[in-house]
């Protein structure tokens, strides 16, 4: 069945294991690269043996782990107390790679790049990181209450030139974004609903790091947005736009884009039923993601493998599979190398993802950060180097290693030739560890490497 053909009721329907879709490890390993960042070996198994419906209830609605949030909170003080906001990115490498919440942090990415805002304009680390924090805590929450909390966000004033909208001479920057990128999409508005709602912003500020509303410089007059008017303070004219039938159509066509496939985009068709959910469950986000990662679409094979690898998908998601621990400040770099710098989106639209990823450049570089990673030899793998983390996993032979790498890190078969080859890789004289880490890079250059 084509993409652009799929029967919305077939699609939604919640999944269930059968003998053409069974529950395997292929079907877990691809749920947990999907809603995280992959999954162990270990993780596969215990998955396989569990119920996925409980399996992504879980994920949807995690258990906060005191302990990891402690540790999480003291590395970001410590990079903030540097003022350096390049450096926030080494700590949510760090937290994307031991997040017991994966699916919490996926969605928080997705967020990053939905609401995007650069620390190359807004220069200021702790704006920054609060607006992190702002993302994961409504990352499978209350979309409403986020669109609202993000309109007052320091960091997005400050990137929006909110601070300098006065009620004399409006900055459209912000009403625009929220209505094209944000919550509508092109075509759903027009330039006066845009003009009229700019005026709804004025008199926002940042005083000592926050947001204050200077009542003086906000205009009292009346509005008409989208055949609405009056007064219009921002929190009813935020909802006048949410309240559009574009807004629910216009989030779950990105958030199918982010969890289903590249492309083609979703039709209106299939999107329909989720956004009707979204609107009935008042923007709860947890709701219509639960949907997406429960559904027979999501579990079929026009689905598997149809996305690209973003650089976190790519990198993260061999280390948290392999158990793996490195350098967070070189990861936060290697990522940034690769188009994906945490805190750094490319403009306002975020990154376009999909086929964008990959050309002959970011290949080569994707190739040799995976190169670079697993040959480090501080980069260790539950503890230990690459010969004994597979000794632990019962692979002790080169056709073993290259079984559990293909499992573990593929979601698309390759062929037997580039099975043999990394075999033979495995098998040539000398340590162990570098010949796997050798066989590593070289599966990291094939095309099926590069999606999930």
């Amino acid at each position: 069945m084509s993409l652009t053909k799929i029967d919305p009721t077939w699609a939604w329907t919640p999944y269930r294991p059968s003998e053409s879709q069974p529950w395997n490890r292929i079907r877990a390993a691809h749920l947990f690269r999907r809603a995280g960042f992959g999954a162990t070996s270990q993780e596969l198994d215990a998955a396989v043996g569990r119920d996925p419906d409980e399996i992504v209830a879980g994920l949807v609605t995690p258990n906060l782990d005191a302990e990891f949030e402690s540790e999480s909170d003291a590395f970001a003080t410590t990079i903030l107390a540097s003022g350096n906001p390049k450096q926030l990115s080494a700590w949510w490498s760090y937290v994307m790679l031991r997040t017991p919440h994966p699916l919490l942090e996926k969605t928080t990415l997705f967020w990053h790049g939905h609401f995007a805002t650069s620390a190359a304009k807004v220069e200021d680390a702790g704006a920054m990181y609060a607006q992190n924090r702002l993302f994961r805590q409504y990352a499978l929450g209350d979309f409403g209450k986020l669109t609202h909390a993000i309109a007052r966000d320091p960091a997005m004033l400050i990137y929006l030139d909110s601070v300098t909208n006065r009620k004399a001479h409006p900055n459209e920057n912000f009403a625009r974004e929220l209505m094209e990128l944000f919550c509508l999409g092109e075509g759903n508005y027009s330039e006066k609903d845009i003009q009229e709602l700019a005026r709804c912003f004025t008199g926002w500020e940042i005083r000592r790091g926050s947001f204050r509303f200077n009542r003086f410089q906000h205009d009292t007059g009346s509005k008409s947005i989208f055949g609405q008017t009056g007064p219009m303070p921002e929190s009813e004219s935020i909802d006048i736009v949410l309240d559009q039938p574009a807004a629910p159509q216009f989030i779950v066509r990105k958030l199918i884009r982010y969890f289903l496939f590249d492309e083609p985009a979703a039709s209106d068709e299939l999107v329909a039923p989720l956004a009707n959910e979204l609107s009935e469950h008042a923007w709860d986000i947890g709701h219509v993601v639960r949907r997406i990662l429960s559904s027979q679409l999501f579990y079929s094979d026009q689905v598997i493998g149809r996305k690209v690898r973003s650089p976190v998908d790519l990198v993260v998601g061999l280390l948290r599979t392999l158990e793996g621990s490195t350098n967070a400040y070189q990861l936060g770099d290697d990522l940034d190398m690769l188009g994906q710098g945490l805190f750094y989106p490319p403009n306002v639209k975020g990154w376009d993802g999909g086929r964008a990823w990959i050309n002959s450049s970011t290949l080569l570089g994707r190739a040799n950060v995976i190169g670079r990673i697993v040959r480090d030899e501080k980069t260790r793998f539950a503890g230990v180097n690459l010969k004994a983390y597979f000794d632990q996993l019962d692979a002790d032979s080169p056709a073993a290693i290259v079984d559990q790498l293909v499992e573990l890190t593929l979601a698309v078969e390759p062929s037997q030739t580039v099975k043999e080859q990394l075999v033979e890789v495995i098998k040539r004289p000398g340590d162990r560890s570098q010949r796997i880490a050798e066989a590593i890079h070289a599966l990291s250059t094939i095309p099926e490497f590069q999606v999930m």
